[in-house]
Order: structure tokens, then C-alpha cells, then sequence
């Protein structure tokens, strides 16, 4: 896949060299290397330069990234993919339940890969596949793929910054408080590779806030439905928080001994808000909650 970038420089930016400038714009070093080995890669006032190369005030700087796709990492899967968002440097898909973010030994065809692979060929676009926010296979929701190294870089550095603010929606069993903050740390358990607990002494600082939207009954049990937002990306963090407060997920296998209301989880990544990784643009996205959540949602407590 080709993309194309076209940068004015201004009078801000007038004096420093081209490397100087991409990387204020969030180009990795690695990604400037990869410019340097193309011909067309880097071109000031349509000439080709070294990045170390000074710009002035008005000069024309050009941006060719080229990369090549490898056949057959991912077997296309035709899939209706739900489409939230989408342009030349992002694709922001609502993911479904039962469907794994990337190929593992028991799941070669059915991720989302797979999906996006099929999607991205259809179009005659095919691009690495670069998942930023990556969900549990049952965890549904707004999902979003980085189409080229650039959108990668940056979107990778806003995740480590904490700077993708992400809202999930949550079935829980009982009644919690109007709102609270879990601040307790997550380590994994020392007999599983899966699960994780609350561990005081060796996890890692763990915050979950939550405020409750309603409150509704199913088969005699109370429900929550809740808004969570995380200070920290531990795995699992929502599932384990609520276990560990007595209020588990519907459908929770690993964090809840009941599982008879549904069949997966009942955790939905909500909405997004994050600024676009090229045009700066703040985006703010939204997944509609899926089916098997919204039947619980019938008459309230």
C-alpha cells in the first residue's frame, strides 16, 4: 500500500532539519530509515533529499510510504464487517463477540484479521494489519486498525500515553453503587496463564471507574449496567475488579461461577476518543451496544 503525504512548511518550523520535522509529527525512527531506502521517499520542492536536509518557510515536503504486503499471513475471511469509521490512515470497525483480534494456534480464519484482510483486499487496499486497542474475543466493540506505519507509530505512542480515552459499557450481577473508583493492583495467578486476581503484593496498579446507568432484573437477579473508564490497561482489568467486588459480568467464565444468563462476557468497548494520528483532527467514535446486552435492558428495577 502507497500513501502519500503533502506538508507546507511554515514559518514555525522554518530552520530544522526533514528528520526533525517528521519526528515532531510522530514518524518513528524506524519508519525515517524506511523512507531514506525509497527513491520517491522524501522529495523538498519535488527533488529528492537526505532528511538531515534544513527547510524554510513555504518549501513543499513530500512523504511517499511504501510498503510491502506479504500473501497469505491471513486467509481471507468474508465477513460484513460494521464499519464505524474510516479513511486513508484508520480503519474503526465495531468488533463482534467470538471473534479473536489476531491468528493463534486454534484460531487460523476466524479472527479479525482475517476480516480486515478480506475487507482491505475487496477494496484493492490490502495493508498490514495493526490492531491499536486490542479486545478479548468476546468483548464487543469499537475496535480501532492502524492502515500504514505512520498511523501505527502514532496511535502506538498515544496508547502509551493514555492519551485514547476509552468508555465500555458493562452488565453486572446486583446492584453496585451509583459510582466508585477500584484502585487495586492485578497480577496474574500463579497457576493459570489466563486468569488473572487481585494481588496486593505482587500486581501491578490497577484503576477502574465506574458510575451505574441502570439497574434491571432477568430471571430474578438484579443487574447493573454500567459505564467503566480505566486509568491503567491491565488484562482483564474490568472482569477482575467487578469479580472481586461482587459484582462478576454476565457470562464471565473465568470471573464468574454462574454463567447461565448469557454466553459470553457482558462487556462492550462503548467509544473512543482520540485525535486522528495524521490530520489532528479529535475524533470521537461510537459502537451501538450490541443484541445479547440490549435484552437486558427491558424494564427498569
Amino acid at each position: 500500500m502507497v500513501r502519500n503525504l503533502q506538508y507546507i512548511i511554515e514559518e514555525k518550523d522554518s530552520g530544522v532539519a526533514i528528520r526533525t520535522f517528521l519526528e515532531e509529527r510522530g514518524y518513528s525512527t524506524s519508519l525515517i530509515r524506511a523512507l531514506k531506502k525509497i527513491p520517491t521517499g522524501v522529495l523538498l520542492n519535488k527533488e529528492p533529499v537526505f532528511v538531515k536536509t534544513i527547510v524554510s518557510e513555504g518549501d513543499q515536503l513530500e512523504i511517499c510510504m511504501k510498503e510491502e504486503i506479504e500473501e497469505d499471513i491471513y486467509v481471507p475471511l468474508p465477513y460484513d464487517l460494521h464499519i464505524l469509521y474510516e479513511d486513508e490512515d484508520i480503519l474503526v470497525v465495531n468488533k463482534p463477540h467470538d471473534m479473536p483480534i489476531h491468528q493463534s494456534m486454534n484460531n487460523y480464519s476466524n479472527t479479525l484479521a482475517n476480516a480486515v484482510s478480506y475487507y482491505s483486499h475487496e477494496k484493492g487496499e490490502a495493508y498490514v494489519f495493526r490492531c491499536i486497542n486490542r479486545l478479548d474475543r468476546d468483548t464487543t466493540g469499537a475496535t480501532i486498525i492502524a492502515k500504514n506505519t505512520l498511523s501505527a507509530a502514532v496511535l502506538s505512542a498515544q496508547v502509551r500515553e493514555r492519551k485514547i480515552h476509552r468508555t465500555y459499557l458493562a452488565l453486572v450481577e446486583g446492584i453496585t453503587k451509583e459510582e466508585d473508583v477500584i484502585d487495586l493492583p492485578i497480577a496474574r495467578k500463579e497457576e493459570s496463564v489466563i486468569e488473572r486476581q487481585v494481588d496486593e503484593v505482587n500486581g501491578k496498579r490497577a484503576v477502574t471507574h465506574y458510575r451505574r446507568l441502570g439497574v434491571y432484573q432477568a430471571k430474578e437477579k438484579d443487574i447493573s449496567l454500567l459505564s467503566l473508564k480505566l486509568e491503567t490497561g491491565r488484562t482483564h482489568q474490568i472482569r477482575v475488579h467487578m469479580s472481586h467486588i461482587g459484582h462478576p459480568l454476565l457470562g464471565d467464565f473465568l470471573y464468574n461461577e454462574d454463567c447461565t444468563l448469557m454466553n459470553r462476557q457482558a462487556l462492550h468497548s462503548a467509544s473512543l476518543r482520540f485525535t486522528h494520528p495524521v490530520t489532528g483532527e479529535e475524533l470521537f467514535i461510537e459502537a451501538p451496544l450490541p443484541e445479547d446486552m440490549k435484552q437486558f435492558i427491558k424494564v427498569s428495577y
